[in-house]
């Protein structure tokens, strides 16, 4: 019995068997680029969130898949657009903001719970007889549209007059038994992306926008500690799909503009 015991306890893959090194997290030293070219929205593109790791898994001598790559949550979401002293939109997480959650999954939308399934996670299927090293990488930024009108109001006036955004995120390198559910987290990141554009909507178009504080971001944390992951960073639904739009004007009640889908 006691050997029986020690052959199934040598069987399973334990963190002290996992090695993980080249460790990177990193956001461009670049400023957030704004786009001034269609006369309906402003974009802007922040710089990147990029994240690596070189990882060499021991044999797996069960026939057991084991799926290791990146997993993200959102933990924090600010993203407010002034329009003049009529009000602003919003994109909210509504479960993230009244704090019944602490975290939202940030997936693909289709890889659950994995960021993604290209250079974001690494399959092994066992039984193996031989250690596995490979590399898994993941990327992240912002590119989004915000109208220069109001977006309750069927007028094409430009009055959008500032643009806020302040998103906290954790990111894990995690080895997960895709047939017993077991994790294992190998690393913990956290990082944030700021925000804060000017806007003079009287100015000719090109001409309205400018990046005001800070040039760069702040770069990653990799924490020397493992942070638990959240039940709700790995589930369904992602932040894409549970954010909402609102208008919340100076006077009157707010307006949901796109429900969560």
């Amino acid at each position: 019995m006691g050997c029986i015991q020690s052959i199934t306890c040598k069987a399973r893959i334990r963190r002290e068997n996992i090695v993980v090194y080249d460790v990177c997290a990193t956001i461009d030293q670049c400023p957030t680029r704004i786009e001034e070219t269609s006369p309906i929205v402003l974009r802007y593109k922040t710089p990147y969130f990029k994240a690596s790791a070189r990882v060499v898994m021991p044999p797996i001598p069960r026939h057991e898949t084991w799926v290791v790559g990146w997993i993200q949550a959102c933990n924090q979401m600010e993203f407010f657009n002034t329009y003049s002293d009529l009000g602003m939109s919003s994109w909210e997480l509504p479960d993230l903001r009244e704090g019944r959650v602490k975290a939202i999954s940030d997936s693909d939308g289709v890889s659950y719970p994995w960021y993604g399934n290209t250079t974001e996670t690494v399959t092994l299927v066992g039984p193996t007889n031989k250690i596995s090293r490979f590399s898994v990488s993941m990327n992240d930024n912002f590119y989004p549209s915000v109208t220069w009108a109001v977006p309750v109001s069927d007028s094409n006036v430009p009055l959008l007059t500032r643009i806020k955004r302040d998103q906290s995120f954790t990111t894990w390198l995690v080895a997960m038994n895709t047939t017993t559910k077991e994790k294992i987290i190998l690393q913990t990141i956290k990082w944030r992306m700021r925000v804060d554009i000017e806007v003079d909507p009287l100015q000719l178009l090109g001409q309205r926008a400018r990046l005001v504080g800070r040039t760069q971001q702040e770069q990653p944390r990799v924490l020397s500690r493992m942070e638990p992951i959240p039940h709700n960073a790995l589930v369904k639904p992602n932040a894409n799909d549970a954010q909402v739009l609102m208008w919340r004007p100076k006077r009157g009640p707010p307006l949901v503009v796109i429900p969560p889908k």
